[in-house]
């Protein structure tokens, strides 16, 4: 369906587990090069040699997306190793829990320099080669929290995801011209290793909650991000998608019982 991904340079942000690793293997299937990101380096070459063992081509780089002069490096070696950036997925994000009174201003930054700003430098730090081929995909992993729902113990954390979208929508006024699109993904409850985290009767909870009863996957996510991608998806920018599996849409628990 997506022929035309094929050959383009894929980085993937926060991209050793989870909905990230979910993004790059699936792009990989799509015959994309895929720049393998992470704080982790022995945990993004894993998921690097994964995708060439399916006969994909990828890379692994190390970087903290709250460091400039490091995803300044990342976007380098993008370069260096494919020849271009075609398409950002700014996916890397934490969500340690803490609740109002507890949460500590150090608590706050670390989430929003993360999630929000590392979003920020990222974009920042790719712009330069999708300005002078006057062409890009730019995807963020932003989320239902924040933007749509709350959840106890993630205000700062949805604070970051709402961001995002704000973000999203002037620099995707601002980089238009350029041919560059900026789009979001929304996911809600996805099965993950951080969700696993959380046990079962949450994890049976959330299904419970949710019109599909099952929690969403990382491919559910990932194609999305595809379509954004490709161009098919040329027409759209300053857009988010929600991936919930209806869960924003009852009312009340009552509702899906009615």
């Amino acid at each position: 369906m997506f022929s035309s991904l094929k050959g383009r340079t894929v980085i993937v942000t926060g991209s050793s587990k989870g909905i990230g690793r979910g993004i790059a293997l699936r792009f990989a299937l799509e015959g994309c090069n895929i720049l393998v990101v992470s704080r982790n380096r022995p945990e993004a070459q894993t998921v690097a040699a994964e995708i060439a063992a399916a006969g994909g081509k990828a890379m692994a780089f190390a970087a903290d997306v709250t460091q400039q002069l490091q995803v300044e490096a990342m976007a380098r070696a993008a370069i260096d190793a494919f020849g271009a950036i075609d398409i950002l997925c700014a996916n890397a994000g934490i969500f340690p829990a803490a609740k109002l009174g507890a949460m500590t201003g150090a608590d706050f930054d670390l989430v929003i320099d993360t999630n929000l700003k590392g979003t920020f430098l990222s974009v920042s730090a790719c712009l330069p080669a999708m300005k002078a081929k006057r062409g890009g995909r730019i995807i963020l992993t932003s989320s239902i929290t924040g933007p749509v729902t709350g959840f106890p113990g993630w205000s700062h954390y949805g604070a970051s995801k709402a961001g995002q979208l704000g973000f999203m929508r002037t620099a995707a006024i601002e980089l238009a011209p350029y041919g560059i699109t900026v789009n979001a993904v929304l996911p809600g409850n996805i099965a993950t290793e951080g969700l696993a985290g959380l046990g079962a009767d949450y994890i049976r909870q959330m299904e419970a909650s949710v019109p599909m009863r099952r929690l969403g996957s990382v491919t559910d996510v990932a194609n999305a991000a595809l379509f954004f991608a490709s161009d098919e998806g040329a027409f759209l920018t300053g857009q988010g998608m929600v991936l919930a599996g209806g869960a924003i849409l009852p009312e009340s628990l009552a509702a899906l019982e009615a």
